[in-house]
């Protein structure tokens, strides 16, 4: 893993911090306290002799704050006191977006108009099974991906970039789009016409529908002056389960991967273009938008 990737990794990074700061916060709980606790009961014990000796003789008694004193050596290190302060925060940070619930920043156009850029929502990680931090290996099965779903997941191609896409073909099934519809396993979807949509970034209206992907309704966008054809798919594995012509293509989706697709039809770097997604790269299940700067009328769930 190169250093860049690592910098990229803020769950690795995450990890990293709440391993160190909670080797300082037992180190100095059950280690460097009690070494402080004996040090000050020897200069307290020590200084109540030395007391205790002067009055003895008659000489004046120094005037020493035995609780400043004491305080003194008490006091943690500076090291160890911001360790000892972050480790509770940043231990249940780690905890929060590693089992439940983790904030993602919507980057691209490609899920309009479910999804604007700068979109802030909430990806469900335990939706689909729970997986251990970092190396997101699945350890708990609970429920598997369903069409129609909004998923994130790490992007095959490169598995430090998050890519956030919807869920059209689970393992087994066969996935046709044919002139910019689809068919799941020879059953086409139902479409129903809307208003075009106004994409306000870049000044351009799109073909809105309507569209019913295993009972969950949806819009898509559809670009008239783009192909209905796959420009250039990359060589992925499991290609060979897919096909394509002038007119769209047909992959199988392989046991243990998902086919995505962007909403914003032809303005999206997806399956088609790069392949499967395997169960290991899922991430979680986007279903809330918690802010949007731009726009606080965002804020809410989504399908």
């Amino acid at each position: 893993m190169s250093f860049q990737s690592i910098l990229g990794n803020f769950a690795l990074i995450l990890f990293v911090l709440t391993i160190g700061t909670g080797i300082v916060w037992f180190l100095d709980m059950f280690v460097l306290s009690k070494q402080r606790r004996a040090a000050a009961d020897k200069a307290l014990a020590e200084l109540d002799a030395r007391q205790a000796r002067l009055a003895s003789d008659g000489i004046k008694i120094d005037e020493v704050d035995r609780a400043e004193l004491e305080a003194k050596i008490l006091r943690q290190p500076v090291w160890v006191e911001y360790s000892g302060s972050f480790f509770p925060v940043i231990a249940l940070v780690f905890f929060l977006r590693s089992f439940l619930y983790e904030p993602f920043k919507i980057p691209s156009s490609s899920m309009l108009p479910t999804l604007y850029v700068g979109d802030l929502i909430l990806v469900n990680k335990f939706e689909y099974g729970i997986r251990l931090p970092v190396i997101n290996k699945k350890v708990i099965e609970l429920n598997n991906p369903k069409r129609g779903d909004v998923m994130v997941f790490k992007y095959p191609v490169d598995p430090t970039v998050d890519y956030i896409k919807r869920v059209v073909g689970v393992p087994g099934d066969k996935v046709v789009y044919h002139n910019k519809r689809l068919l799941i396993n020879g059953q086409p979807l139902s479409y129903q016409t809307m208003p075009d949509f106004l994409d306000e970034e870049h000044l351009n209206y799109s073909r809105q529908l309507t569209e019913n992907l295993n009972g969950v309704s949806h819009r898509i966008l559809n670009d008239d002056r783009a192909p209905a054809f796959v420009n250039d798919p990359f060589n992925f594995p499991k290609r060979e389960n897919c096909s394509y012509d002038n007119e769209g293509f047909s992959c199988v989706v392989p046991e243990g991967h998902y086919f995505m697709m962007g909403d914003n039809r032809d303005n999206s770097l997806d399956s088609r273009y790069w392949g499967f997604v395997p169960d290991q790269n899922i991430v979680g299940k986007a279903f809330f938008i918690w802010m949007n700067l731009g726009n606080i009328k965002r804020i809410g769930s989504f399908h």
